[in-house]
């Protein structure tokens, strides 16, 4: 559909935002409308692959393999029960990473390398899930990606930890890719009934304009209990109003693009 792949990073500082869940979402939503599409789970806790249900004695190769370069995208990528949509499962290899190669002159672009290696060519997505802080391998997949999704909690310290967030792509920019772009802030957790959360809707939306999605997702508890069956809420409960909401925001991704190509 588009002139080449997308490769976005889905990151948050900060932890119980949705990152993860809006990762496993928004790639099976995307998968669902024909796209191919790739998760590398970057987080050592394996939260994307265990949604996905993929059992830590399968992940015999995992996105630590292809970072220190023993493995390509190809050896690494598991099938899901989604059509469309695989997975580079993560191990707890990755909490030894940064200390592996903390001295490597190539230690920020290990993410990079990897996702020209053989395997890799047949996704029209990738999404990098990172780990909720920033570290060497937030930065790789920062190195690596054409964008950043944030997921942003409607909270009330939502707008203090976006700023830091921006302030951290800005950082990467300046050091080691200028051509990264901030895809868009998608708010998570919102709840109607609760006027703060109204409130943070009405800030963000003011501070970043149109950088934010229209698609607001929902709390909703049939999102919350998908993980631990192992299946994404679109699977578990296809018409619940989390799963709509994240079909709603693959759309607005795939406009996006559509902008995207005919401005360029």
């Amino acid at each position: 559909m588009f002139d080449k792949r997308r490769i976005i990073t889905i990151a948050n500082q900060k932890g119980g935002v949705g990152k993860t869940t809006t990762a496993i979402n928004l790639a099976t939503a995307l998968a669902a409308i024909g796209q191919n599409v790739l998760i590398v789970d970057l987080d050592p806790q394996g939260n994307a692959s265990t949604g996905l249900g993929i059992d830590r004695r399968d992940r015999k190769v995992s996105s630590y393999d292809i970072l220190v370069g023993d493995a390509s995208v190809g050896e690494a990528a598991v099938d899901t029960a989604v059509p469309n949509l695989s997975i580079v499962p993560s191990t707890m290899d990755l909490l030894g990473f940064e200390m592996e190669i903390s001295q490597a002159q190539d230690r920020a672009f290990r993410l990079k390398k990897a996702l020209v290696s053989s395997g890799a060519e047949k996704f029209n997505y990738i999404l990098l899930d990172c780990p909720p802080s920033f570290n060497l391998l937030t930065m790789n997949a920062m190195a690596a990606a054409d964008s950043v999704l944030v997921p942003l909690q409607c909270e009330f310290f939502a707008l203090e930890g976006l700023s830091q967030l921006l302030e951290t792509v800005d950082q990467v920019r300046r050091t080691v890719n200028p051509a990264l772009d901030i895809q868009g802030i998608v708010l998570t957790m919102f709840d109607a009934r609760n006027n703060l959360a109204q409130q943070v809707v009405n800030d963000v939306r003011t501070y970043l304009g149109e950088k934010v999605y229209q698609t607001l997702i929902p709390r909703n508890v049939r999102v919350s209990e998908a993980p631990s069956y192992g299946k994404p809420a679109i699977l578990y409960d296809l018409k619940c109003a989390g799963s709509q909401a994240y079909l709603q925001l693959a759309s607005e991704v795939i406009q996006r693009e559509r902008m995207r190509k005919v401005a360029a």
